[in-house]
């Protein structure tokens, strides 16, 4: 069954439905043996939401972690100010464990440090990781700038996590850089899509 997320940033609504809007694609990042992948331009005024979406993700290293942080001065420092929290829910292909739980090593509470978003990624053949992450009013020199992201994996030891992170970035100054890189490694391949909604 189609969520109203699902709907609205999958599909173009019509001008006349209540939150009409359109995804326009701003940039595609493919990783190849990639540190990092930095956003450093078109996050800007024009648009109130980006959306950046997350194809096959697949590491180098064996059992790392997704990580993400922004910028207020074009990517020359990834150090924004962020409170964050964090849960997920998991299950086994063996279908012996199964749990929904907090992440506590995961939030952030006036930190500068990299976000986690994802854990526990595999290098496997056929694993990776798909999601999104969805940043509001980044240009805002008013407010505080919030952030939801939604993840799932095929885990180094056959889990499926489905991870839920949000949080924002404490200042006022506008963002326009973002950043994605592996705790441990390069991010080998995978698509990473910005996305604009207008």
């Amino acid at each position: 069954m189609a969520t109203y997320a699902s709907i609205k940033y999958d599909m173009t609504l019509s001008s006349n439905a209540t939150g009409a809007g359109s995804l326009i694609l701003l940039s595609t990042q493919t990783a190849s043996d990639s540190n990092t992948i930095d956003f450093t331009s078109r996050i800007d005024s024009k648009y109130d939401e980006y959306v950046f979406k997350f194809y096959d993700i697949h590491p180098e290293t064996d059992n790392t972690i997704l990580k993400f942080n922004a910028s207020v001065d074009s990517g020359s420092n990834y150090n924004v100010t962020k409170t964050t929290s964090s849960f997920d829910a998991f299950h086994s292909e063996a279908d012996d464990a199964a749990q929904v739980g907090y992440n506590t090593s995961h939030d952030l509470a006036q930190s500068t440090s990299v976000q986690t978003l994802l854990r526990d990624i595999g290098n496997g053949n056929d694993e990776s990781a798909s999601g999104y992450l969805r940043l509001f009013n980044p240009s805002s020199t008013t407010f505080v700038k919030h952030f939801i992201s939604e993840l799932s994996v095929y885990s180094q030891n056959d889990y499926n996590y489905h991870v839920f992170t949000s949080g924002y970035c404490n200042t006022t100054t506008a963002i326009d850089a973002v950043q994605f890189k592996m705790h441990s490694g390069d991010i080998s391949s995978g698509d990473i899509c910005v996305y604009g909604i207008a």
